[in-house]
């Protein structure tokens, strides 16, 4: 493992650092959520920008509208982008994952219709994966898709579907053999949003946030050709989904855990007069310095990952780890910076209001892509070979 960048690395770095001083946009000035029309079409445009001078799907093939580039690029951009505060990426779930999915598993017509809209930001897609009764036992999942001649009609419903409410297409898990194994008989379709039957009900969370929903299929037709793969081969289309969920969320989540840590040592330094005695106090100086040693474990363990990923290897169970650490980091930084600010960490506006909204948010962290407890059995069976709990 080395931390070094190689020259050709540097000049990557410098190259984009340029791009971005030239071209991030301003911060857009209205209701930054994504059930604002005119907020998702800044974040579109800003996507295309990124697609159109070769910033988006660096490490995607060039065959695909990619540039071919390392692991360790991917995460240089994640960080120069950060640290200029640019927006964010509306596709992020495409790119990430959804895509690199199709490149694996798709066919020829697939990757020809998909693959160059999603990177540029003019097509979005969703997960179609967690459903009421199937979250960390995802092949439990009910939703039902039965043949009809070219088509399957899909019936069922699914459950914090991130980005649903302005997507265009879904990855979508579905079960076509019902006697089969529960692994055995799932399906993966690339469905219509827009399709007659589907309705998409946004779930509003207490910090505010609408990114999730809830979709409802009612005898939705889905031609077969859209099929992922093979038949009753879903569960191979899952993993290979999860997998590159995992290896591209914790160098994002460093960053984002990083940036929030130094606002908020730049927030208890501001602390007005009177409450200024948190600042000096020794425990608060441990909680920071507690947050920064996990950081540091987190930055090492995602330079293990990337190093695994830079000599081409599958991404190992560090994706586990980090999401198990990042997770659970989050949440207790953003209590720790609660505590430290103590009244102002309860505002909603102005200078400390992203303090609030961010403890509220952490709330989910360990719960989605992968709940704490489910990782921990995960980790404990299938990495250091403990016998299963009952």
């Amino acid at each position: 493992m080395d931390l070094t960048l190689t020259p050709e690395q540097k000049a990557f770095r410098d190259e984009l650092r340029s791009w971005l001083e030239k071209n991030v946009p301003a911060p857009y000035a209205g209701s930054a959520h994504t059930d604002n029309p005119e907020y998702v079409e800044y974040l579109r445009t800003w996507q295309n920008k990124l697609f159109r001078a070769g910033w988006v799907g660096l490490t995607w093939p060039e065959a695909y509208g990619g540039r071919g580039r390392t692991p360790i690029e991917q995460a240089i951009f994640m960080e120069e982008t950060a640290r200029v505060n640019a927006p964010e990426l509306i596709g992020v779930l495409g790119i990430a994952l959804i895509g690199p999915t199709i490149i694996a598993l798709g066919t020829e017509e697939q990757k020809a219709r998909y693959l160059r809209p999603l990177l540029a930001g003019e097509k979005i897609w969703c997960q179609g994966f967690s459903e009421p009764n199937a979250g960390s036992d995802l092949a439990a999942l009910g939703t039902r898709a039965v043949r009809d001649g070219d088509d399957y009609i899909v019936n069922g419903q699914k459950i914090w579907t991130s980005y649903a409410h302005v997507s265009d297409y879904c990855l979508l898990l579905v079960r076509t053999d019902f006697n089969a194994p529960k692994h055995k008989g799932i399906t993966c379709l690339l469905a219509d949003m827009k399709s007659e039957g589907i309705a998409v009900k946004p779930l509003r969370m207490m910090s505010g946030d609408s990114v999730f929903n809830e979709i409802f299929f009612t005898n939705v037709r889905v031609p077969a050709k859209q099929i992922l793969g093979k038949e009753n081969d879903g569960w191979k289309a899952t993993i290979t989904a999860l997998m590159y969920e995992r290896a591209n969320t914790s160098s994002e989540m460093l960053i984002v855990l990083n940036s929030f840590l130094q606002d908020l040592i730049e927030a208890t330094r501001r602390l007005p007069k009177e409450s200024r005695s948190n600042a000096s106090d020794p425990l608060t100086r441990q909680k920071i310095a507690q947050a920064h040693i996990e950081l540091e474990v987190i930055r090492m363990t995602t330079a293990r990952e990337l190093s695994r990923m830079s000599r081409g290897e599958i991404p190992g169970p560090e994706g586990s780890i980090l999401k198990l650490l990042w997770s659970q980091t989050d949440q207790r930084t953003c209590r720790a910076a609660i505590e430290i600010l103590g009244p102002y960490g309860q505002l909603t506006g102005g200078a400390y209001g992203p303090f609030a909204y961010r403890y509220l948010r952490s709330r989910g962290r360990t719960i989605e892509a992968g709940t704490t407890e489910i990782l921990r059995n995960t980790i404990a069976e299938r990495v250091l070979g403990l016998p299963k709990g009952y």
